[in-house]
């Protein structure tokens, strides 16, 4: 998808756009219709999500203003990775919390368009909901694409929790001190070890992503779509680092 050509260029712009794209979220389920439920191998009570998750996640170098991409695409049966791209680009905008989304969607959106098949869901390193404005890079991302979203964050930036339960899949609800609203979960994917923070993003609810993180969480705290597509985009920032140095 490319990327708008009239991409914030400052604060006020941005906060724009935030509260414009805002109310195009669909924080729910899509409909499964007759027929649909159970396609492509998929699990039963998680059809809704598909098979094939991507995971997207940045690493940049202010100093090189340079930021890089990664898509990873994931079988969500076997974990196995089914194909993955990176994009290297020009960070797109100064970093201003609440705003990262767009420093760096530019980027991942073009991560996606090089892949040559369609995720059925994205899993963001990030929130969705879970935002000030309730637009976080999830839910942005899926606004800008259509496609189905969800966030899962290492912390609860400006939200309160309590601690889940120790069993795996235990949670409890991330809310908003302001509001007392329900902006996503603090969910325990490993027994004892410290929580993540699942937020929805667009075209899907928060029973499903807590469900969906837990399934893609299976080994280790992260998501699998996370690790891969953490561990690919730091190899490629530090490969175009090397080459930036080398051609100089």
């Amino acid at each position: 998808m490319p990327i708008p050509a009239d991409w914030p260029a400052t604060e006020a712009e941005a906060l724009a756009e935030q509260q414009r794209l805002r109310p195009l979220v669909q924080a729910h389920d899509d409909e499964v219709r007759g027929g649909e439920a159970g396609a492509g191998g998929t699990r039963d009570g998680d059809a809704s999500v598909g098979r094939l998750i991507a995971g997207v996640d940045v690493a940049y170098d202010d100093d090189h203003d340079l930021v890089v991409a990664a898509a990873v695409l994931l079988d969500r049966d076997t974990l196995d990775v089914v194909e993955q791209a990176t994009a290297t680009g020009r960070i797109a905008f100064p970093y201003v919390p609440g705003l990262l989304a767009f420093r760096e969607l530019p980027a991942v959106l073009d991560a996606l368009a090089a892949l040559t098949r369609t995720p059925d869901t994205v899993v963001c390193d990030g929130y969705g909901l879970a935002h000030p404005r309730r637009l976080g890079l999830a839910s942005h991302l899926g606004v800008l694409t259509g496609l189905r979203t969800l966030g899962v964050a290492k912390t609860p930036f400006t939200f309160e929790h309590h601690a889940p339960d120790a069993p795996r899949g235990s949670w409890t609800p991330l809310t908003d001190p302001a509001t007392g609203e329900e902006v996503g979960r603090a969910v325990r994917t490993r027994p004892g070890v410290k929580p993540v923070f699942v937020s929805v993003g667009h075209r899907i609810g928060l029973d499903t992503a807590v469900r969906t993180t837990l399934d893609l969480a299976r080994r280790y705290r992260l998501p699998e779509t996370t690790r891969h597509a953490d561990a690919l985009c730091r190899r490629a920032l530090t490969e175009a680092l090397h080459g930036r140095t080398t051609a100089n």
